[in-house]
């Protein structure tokens, strides 16, 4: 194979978690009598961490507020509630996964959802030693685009940032591997558009999960 360790991306990428997010956030929407949002709008407002979904869901004249800590705390504990109520794994993952570790290829999740969350989900889904390190967002440690959480993986690893392959579905992630010096391949099939993907700087941009492994090769 070509590289030796792959991280992925948790939301968009893996799971289809999108109808669980925007859920969560509309039911905090409504408990306070703000407009919710349809389910495809909330696809451009993830990918930036629980605040920054919190606070791009609000009304324009909320998002500055001295409740905006409030309306974050409401969102994670909806969330805790509603997280595995249609999240599921995209179609392709799991063979995708499969086939990886027959290789022997080395595992890794980044995620800018809250570190408990991520942990939780890639459990339940995926099972709790699939990947070597789960990595959500972090007290102290920069989110995502920044690359400090995917060089983190990388020293932690032993692998140098060249032999990564990065798969994300969001401009974030297409940024945060180049500048880790990963490469960067763009799930279609994710919450964004190609044409983000390409923007941001993708290697590659794949409809299927299981094309990566021709560019693994």
């Amino acid at each position: 194979m070509r590289y030796s360790g792959i991280v992925f991306d948790v939301d968009g990428t893996l799971l289809n978690s999108i109808q669980d997010l925007a859920d969560s956030m509309n039911f905090v929407l409504s408990r306070h009598r703000f407009p919710i949002h349809d389910t495809e709008k909330y696809k451009q407002l993830v990918g930036n961490g629980m605040k920054a979904l919190a606070i791009s869901a609000l009304p324009e004249e909320e998002r500055e507020s001295e409740q905006v800590d409030r309306y974050v705390e409401e969102l994670e504990k909806q969330y805790e509630k509603k997280w595995n109520q249609s999240t599921k794994p995209y179609p392709g993952i799991e063979e995708l996964l499969r086939r990886l570790e027959k290789s022997g290829i080395r595992m890794f999740v980044l995620s800018n959802k809250p570190q408990r969350f991520t942990e939780e989900v890639i459990e339940a889904f995926f099972g709790a030693k699939r990947f070597e390190l789960v990595y959500g967002a972090r007290t102290g440690i920069p989110k995502k685009p920044d690359p400090c959480a995917a060089l983190e993986i990388s020293k932690r690893s032993g692998i140098p940032v060249s032999d990564f392959l990065y798969l994300g579905d969001s401009g974030v992630d297409m940024k945060t591997a180049d500048a880790a010096g990963m490469y960067a391949v763009g799930a279609a099939w994710g919450f964004r558009a190609a044409d983000e993907l390409w923007r941001s700087g993708a290697k590659a941009v794949i409809q299927t999960p299981l094309e990566l492994i021709e560019i693994m090769k």
